[in-house]
């Protein structure tokens, strides 16, 4: 009997044995919060970054991708540097929810501090005092205009405009389009993704009924990805049909 409540123990123990452990590695940057070390992938906790195909506006109201901008700055700071990330739980699509730091610095604190990614609120009030720097010093997207990363995944239009810049009278409808045109950006990536009228993004692989009716156009929120992986780690969930 008390080798069978000591081995049941161990089972149960080993899940939080396992999440415990630091994981280490060179890591693949896929966007600004989402990174593969390994066979490991790691959602940068605290923060949220734009998706690579979110727009914001600059200082003289023109479009950028401050998505991509976002994660290429990563790459250039400690892309080539190997990480520690510290693994605090799992999310329901299997990432580990991690802060990582190089050489003893904070990630997710430089990413805020350096405006290109907000302290997401929601689940932590970790980098607030640093979203509250990049704010006045107009760093990163804080110095034109943009809506934070989880309004725009879900297109609402009853979002708050950030940053330095007074937007237009149609700056809602660009900040909330899509960095994706009419033609896949590859042959490898055909998979798209469409936002329904309940604002839940929508991904359809080409053997989707409804995929050749759907039209790729900025205006209307539309993405391509280059695999369902990625979709989902947009916060996009297959067609039901």
């Amino acid at each position: 009997m008390l080798k069978t409540l000591l081995t049941a123990g161990l089972l149960l123990s080993q899940p939080a044995l396992a999440l415990a452990a630091d994981i280490t590695g060179v890591p693949k940057i896929r966007d600004g919060d989402q990174v593969v070390i390994g066979s490991t992938r790691i959602r940068l906790g605290g923060i949220d970054a734009p998706s690579t195909d979110q727009l914001c506006l600059n200082t003289k109201g023109e479009r950028w991708t401050c998505g991509v901008v976002a994660r290429d700055e990563l790459v250039k700071h400690a892309g080539n540097k190997s990480w520690t990330c510290h693994a605090r739980s799992v999310d329901r699509r299997g990432r580990t929810i991690a802060r990582c730091e190089v050489d003893g610095e904070d990630i997710q604190k430089w990413m805020v501090t350096n405006g290109w990614a907000l302290a997401y609120t929601r689940v932590s009030h970790d980098y607030d005092a640093d979203e509250k720097v990049a704010r006045e010093a107009k760093a990163g997207m804080w110095q034109g205009a943009f809506i934070a990363p989880w309004d725009w995944r879900v297109r609402n239009k009853k979002t708050t405009v950030l940053g330095a810049v007074q937007p237009g009278e149609n700056a809602h409808a660009i900040l909330q389009a899509s960095a994706s045109g009419p033609v896949a950006p590859s042959p490898d990536c055909t998979i798209k993704g469409n936002v329904n009228r309940s604002g839940e993004c929508i991904y359809h692989q080409p053997t989707s009924r409804w995929y050749a009716k759907i039209e790729m156009k900025i205006s209307k929120g539309t993405r391509w990805f280059c695999s369902v992986e990625e979709a989902e780690a947009a916060g996009c969930r297959e067609t039901r049909r």
